[in-house]
């Protein structure tokens, strides 16, 4: 299986405001969840929805932001618990990359872990992309790893972009399971030779 990701390209969601946490991401009643599959629908939950259930004022509401690939966010972005929950409901919700000014480290490392990257840029060319896309909903954005930028309209901004992280993506290798099933022969082969697991 190919798991290599170079580029993302698709409509972008904008969503504002610096230091969003995982909380506001994905409330703590979701945590309970045996598997991740239907997860995507509560993200942002509170944000979007009152607690009678109605509908919030809220890009991840608004019919002209559906089946965004690209979430464009601000500073911090993913601070607080290290619940891996709320990557997981970003991606279910159909998000494959997301350009920040900055990301709390463990939210980007379980990002990347499910094959979600996370790039940044500047504050002026993170607050140009929010705009651009504010303004032309249903403009797609590209997010290019393997070049390190970002292109929507006729602009082409740099991004940055944790090398290890971005080595993972180019070579296919971020999802672990997936690595560690391809070398299963040779896992075994090493296993045989260390003797204290063949007595």
């Amino acid at each position: 299986m190919n798991n290599i990701i170079n580029k993302i390209r698709g409509k972008a969601v904008p969503v504002a405001g610096n230091d969003i946490d995982t909380d506001r991401i994905m409330p703590a009643r979701y945590l309970r969840c045996v598997t991740f599959e239907k997860i995507g629908q509560y993200t942002f939950q509170d944000e979007r929805f009152d607690e009678k259930g109605k509908p919030k004022d809220h890009p991840f509401n608004d019919p002209v932001y559906q089946d965004a690939r690209v979430l464009v966010v601000g500073k911090n972005f993913g601070c607080g618990s290290s619940r891996e929950h709320a990557p997981q409901g970003i991606l279910r919700w159909g998000i494959q990359a997301i350009i920040g000014e900055s990301f709390a480290e463990i939210f980007a490392g379980n990002c990347t872990s499910i094959g979600l990257p996370v790039v940044t840029a500047g504050e002026s060319a993170t607050a140009k992309i929010m705009a651009y896309v504010r303004q032309n909903p249903g403009a797609e954005v590209e997010v290019d790893l393997e070049k390190k930028n970002v292109s929507y309209g006729d602009t082409t901004v740099n991004v940055d972009i944790k090398e290890s992280s971005q080595k993972m993506f180019l070579e296919g290798t971020w999802d672990s399971a997936a690595t560690l099933m391809s070398a299963k022969d040779k896992i075994a082969e090493t296993a045989n030779k260390i003797p204290y697991l063949n007595w």
